[in-house]
């Protein structure tokens, strides 16, 4: 494949294109999700992306940083926990109850689960369950059974987050920046993924386009 590949290739790209490339991909296709295009979808995922790396380096930082229980937590990893545990709530309840495709164009329940829905399910739960935790123990319950229930709600979650990634969409937060970092390369080659040039002739798709908007996939 990638002999084909290079064979294809119009031209040689230098280290300095590539890593004009690379630099491109990262800021645009990866950090912004450029590839959703301006809109509700983009922002979403946005917002449960951002909140999800928060949600996990602050967690990381608290748990493994701030171990002694003489050893002061500074107030801004606790902020930032909150913060990325609201931003992938609400990023991906918004995705489930009205972005996905299946709800939005295939007119399919928003209760309908299949087994590659367990990444977001359980990316929603995680930080819901711990943010109720959070909230409960502030309350000082005392010996009171809430937060410990909740407590044990999130720790399931993200078993069910990070034990489910052979059946989940997890894997694909990895595939798709090297996909966008190799379509770029592809493109920058001229071998475009041993694809055919794009025509060069007017987009006809007929008036029935202009009857309602784009969202069949």
């Amino acid at each position: 494949m990638q002999k084909r590949q290079k064979k294809n290739a119009t031209k040689n790209i230098s280290a300095g294109e590539r890593i004009k490339v690379l630099s491109k991909t990262l800021v645009s296709d990866i950090a912004t999700t450029s590839e959703l295009g301006a809109g509700k979808r983009r922002l979403a995922h946005v917002m449960g992306m951002y909140g999800t790396i928060l949600f996990w380096i602050s967690t990381v930082v608290m748990i493994f940083m701030y171990t002694s229980p003489s050893t002061i937590t500074p107030n801004i990893w606790p902020m930032l926990w909150h913060a990325g545990g609201l931003l992938t709530v609400l990023g991906g309840c918004w995705f489930w109850f009205f972005l996905r495709v299946d709800v939005y164009s295939e007119a399919q329940p928003w209760y309908r689960i299949i087994k590659a829905d367990l990444f977001v399910l359980a990316l929603i739960a995680t930080s819901l369950f711990g943010l109720i935790w959070s909230y409960l123990q502030n309350l000082d319950l005392g010996n009171r059974w809430d937060d410990k229930v909740f407590f044990v709600f999130y720790v399931v979650a993200n078993l069910i987050l990070f034990g489910g990634i052979y059946w989940s969409k997890f894997a694909h937060m990895f595939y798709k920046p090297g996909a966008a970092i190799q379509k770029n390369l592809a493109e920058a080659d001229g071998s475009r993924d041993n694809l055919p040039p794009e025509a060069d002739a007017p987009e006809q798709f007929g008036l029935g386009i202009k009857r309602e908007e784009p969202k069949h996939y």
